[in-house]
């Protein structure tokens, strides 16, 4: 993974900029953000899980260069505190490539992308990008419970500020909310994949709250 992440960033930033140091500054400040202090679950890690997974479905992908850009910066501002990140995010995003030579109506997509985790629920209806990427982006409710259980800690780890009265009343809301959903997962592919079991993790996690 420490290997295959820069590689993946040049070869996707490489095909808009010849600038070298631009495509090099650009992975040390989202190397520099990743690896922040406070980051157990919203880190590198998460953000190679996507990209392996975006691989595996190419062929759903309209616009992978968006898809991919938007993976790199969907949480390169991420604060526990504050419940703006996503708009961060977005505007980071919107910022930085606009220095490579991408499509205006590209930036604007990978923009959309960006903030529909906010809430995750789609925004670009123009295909089926943003189902997959926000269906990606929760997989990991759907994982095997002990892998579940690590994720859960470490988003506690990421709330540490808070005292557990306060993170499990707003954990229990928030998950709640996804239980309430029709499905979890906005595609068949993830559905069939990933939608029994993360249903099983939700109801457990918040068994134990």
């Amino acid at each position: 993974m420490i290997d295959w992440l820069p590689s993946e960033w040049t070869q996707l930033s490489s095909k808009y900029t010849e600038d070298e140091l631009l495509t090099s500054h650009y992975w040390k400040t989202i190397e520099k953000h990743y690896a922040s202090k406070n980051r157990y679950y919203h880190n590198l890690t998460h953000i190679y899980h996507m990209l392996v997974q975006a691989k595996d479905i190419t062929h759903e992908i309209i616009d992978y260069d968006v898809f991919r850009f938007a993976i790199w910066y969907h949480d390169i501002i991420y604060k526990a505190t504050k419940k703006n990140n996503e708009t961060k995010s977005a505007e980071f995003a919107q910022k930085s490539l606009k220095l490579f030579n991408f499509d205006e109506k590209r930036i604007k997509n990978v923009v959309i992308l960006i903030k529909s985790t906010q809430n995750h629920d789609i925004v670009l209806q123009e295909n089926n990008d943003n189902a997959f990427f926000l269906d990606i982006d929760l997989s990991i409710l759907g994982t095997d419970w002990d892998i579940y259980q690590t994720y859960i800690k470490n988003i506690r780890k990421e709330y540490a500020i808070y005292p557990d009265f306060m993170y499990k009343r707003g954990r229990k809301e928030a998950m709640q909310h996804f239980l309430k959903r029709k499905s979890i997962y906005f595609t068949q592919l993830y559905r069939d994949k990933f939608e029994q079991q993360a249903r099983q993790n939700i109801e457990k996690e918040i068994s134990l709250l």
